[in-house]
Order: structure tokens, then sequence, then C-alpha cells
């Protein structure tokens, strides 16, 4: 899962960012409204942590923009006002809850966890589901029939992103996004590599699901067709 913090608190946005991160969380950091909306708008988080009072843009402004795009990603909204009416501006602009500083971190992560369970289908209880694959998150384990194995890091968030985007085409420039990250300097040949790795550990498993290539494109997962039923 990638979550964004923007926060123009420094060492606030810093101890949400350790506090998602050791719950297994990867997440980027912003302190202003405007790099705030031009993050969230590539459309690589799963769940935003945004505050209302930023410079350049408010949270309220960041949030009415980001919908007005069509953007539906889970955004919690953080801030130290605490009327209604701030509560339910937040609401009105498309935020999904509203937290209100001080605040506990087992809430937080607990909101944060509510916030990313939007598509039950894709996120039963015990992990990620495609054909005949299961991911477990809590093991980096991907599981199929009988079989099973481990993933490293790298190779788990990206069979993550594929596998909540399945039938969907992900560019190479998005997972790099999602997976490495804004900072990193990784190419289109790292993804190529992990891609390759995963293969190799879908033919293990004897797995059905196959990741496959669009030329020039990127990649996406496609789960077997399921069987006509009989007359």
């Amino acid at each position: 899962m990638r979550a964004l913090v923007v926060e123009d608190e420094v060492r606030l946005a810093a101890t949400l960012q350790d506090l998602l991160e050791m719950n297994g969380c990867t997440t980027d950091v912003c302190h202003d409204g405007e790099a705030g909306l031009d993050n969230a708008l590539s459309a690589i988080y799963d769940v935003i942590l945004l505050d209302v009072m930023l410079p350049k843009l408010d949270g309220f402004t960041v949030l009415r923009r980001l919908r007005a795009e069509g953007n539906t990603t889970p955004v919690l909204m953080l801030t130290a006002r605490s009327d209604l009416s701030d509560r339910v501006q937040g609401l009105d602009c498309g935020a999904d809850y509203y937290l209100t500083k001080p605040f506990e971190p087992r809430e937080l992560l607990a909101c944060v966890r509510a916030l990313t369970r939007r598509q039950p289908e894709l996120r039963p209880s015990d992990g990620l589901v495609c054909g005949d694959l299961r991911l477990e998150a809590e093991t980096f384990t991907l599981f199929c029939g009988g079989r099973s194995v481990r993933l490293s890091r790298k190779e788990y968030d990206l069979m993550e992103a594929l596998m909540r985007n399945q039938k969907m085409v992900l560019t190479k420039e998005k997972l790099l996004l999602k997976v490495w990250g804004y900072e990193s300097d990784a190419e289109d040949n790292n993804v190529e590599v992990y891609i390759s790795f995963l293969r190799k550990k879908l033919e293990h498993l004897h797995s059905q699901v196959k990741i496959r290539t669009i030329r020039m494109v990127g990649y996406c997962l496609e789960p077997p067709e399921a069987e006509p039923s009989a007359q």
C-alpha cells in the first residue's frame, strides 16, 4: 500500500511517515498544497492524509480540485480546527474522514485501515485474490493452491499493484512511481527485471494467472477466463 502525507509541519509529517512505514505502508510526503495536489493527481496512492492549513493551497482547495479531476483516492483530512463547520466543509469537499489534532497513533492507523477497505471483492480478510492466487500482506507470501512462495518487498509491492488493478494496463511509469517512489532513480529496466522475477514465481506456483506485456505501454494481470456454465 502507498500513502501520501500532505502536512506543512515538518516534524509531524516525518512522524506520520515513520508511523505508516512501520506498519508496512510506503509513504511520500509533501509540505504544501501545490506539491500535494500534483502528487495526488498521479493516482498512484491508496490513501491520502491531507492537512487543512497548508501554504500555497489549503487542504479544502486541494481536495476540491482532486475530486473535480475524478480522483477517488480515499482522503483523511487532518486539522487542529475542531469547529463543526470546518468538519462539514471537509466532508462536503469530498473527504472520506476527518481527524482532529492531536490524535492517537492507533486511531490514525485504524482510520487508514478503514479507508483502504474500499474494494472488498479484492480485499478479503485473508489477502488479495486474483484467479488461483492469494497475496498475504502480513508475510509477503503468494499462495496458489497448496503451494506458496515468499516475495521480496519490491516484488510484493509490484504484485499488489497488479492485483489491485486486475485486467487494467499499468504503465511502467506508474509502476515506477507506485513501487519505487518519486525520489528513486530507478528506470524502466527495474520494472522489467521484477516482472521477470514474478513470472518465474508464478511458473513455480503452477498458477494460471499471467502477467501480460502490452508492448510499448506496460503490464496487466490476467486471471484465467471462467469456464462457461453448463446449459
